[in-house]
């Protein structure tokens, strides 16, 4: 079944925000503790994931071009709406508190190689290893995101499952029109685009600076163009 490791990684992600909705009486002092402790995680593993390009001009253009079309359509102020739209049907107490989960949580659990090359095998092996290893990370740092971010975390659970579904399913047809090769080079390479922007989202938790990761998204479409048209000279 191509989709199971996609649903264990959302019911991780669902179990692990109802365990942090009851530990909520945490600190403030332990919560900001705890979110730095995995901000400077998280960019540790983007750096890593950065440093995996074997053509790093690719990422830069990715980056740059994927940066400007996700301006161009502002993609960060559009999920934010969507956080914020919830937020109002749910009648959330603390403006802002359900978008910022449900934002923040997204962008971690969606961007990443562990979501893309998990769901790749998944669709192409039926090996849910992967899903399996991200469900339990997933799961823990949801404990921790919502006892700090709120039910928001939560719903981040509906773009993991639909995001890394597609992929399962489109990975299921891939291997009629994509050789073995080519798809290697396209792993390593979104590998090191979504490095970029784990790395601005461990920035933008330590709060060093303010990144609209959200609006770098298109980066990784712009990845797989690049290293496509590059292989055919």
């Amino acid at each position: 079944m191509a989709l199971l490791g996609t649903l264990v990684n959302g019911v991780a992600i669902i179990t692990g925000s109802l365990f942090g909705l009851v530990l909520r009486n945490i600190s403030e002092r332990m919560k900001a503790t705890v979110m730095q402790g995995i901000g400077l995680a998280v960019l540790i593993l983007g750096v890593g994931m950065g440093l995996k390009s074997e053509q790093f001009l690719i990422v830069i253009s990715s980056i740059a071009i994927g940066s400007a079309i996700g301006e161009w359509w502002n993609l960060e102020e559009k999920l934010n709406k969507l956080g914020i739209w919830i937020e109002k049907r749910v009648g959330a107490k603390e403006k802002g508190s359900i978008a910022r989960g449900f934002v923040t949580a997204t962008l971690v659990y969606v961007v990443g190689a562990m979501a893309i090359v998990g769901a790749l095998d998944s669709g192409l092996r039926h090996d849910h290893t992967v899903l399996f290893t991200k469900a339990m990370l997933d799961g823990i740092s949801a404990i921790i995101f919502t006892s700090a971010l709120g039910i928001g975390v939560m719903l981040s659970a509906i773009p993991v499952i639909l995001y890394q579904g597609f992929i399962a399913l489109f990975a299921t047809q891939i291997q009629a029109f994509v050789p073995e090769v080519l798809m290697d080079a396209i792993i390593l390479e979104i590998t090191a685009v979504g490095g970029i922007m784990i790395v601005a989202i461990g920035l933008n938790m330590l709060e060093v600076v303010k990144v609209r990761v959200a609006n770098m998204l298109p980066s990784l479409l712009i990845a797989i163009l690049l290293v496509t048209i590059v292989s055919l000279f």
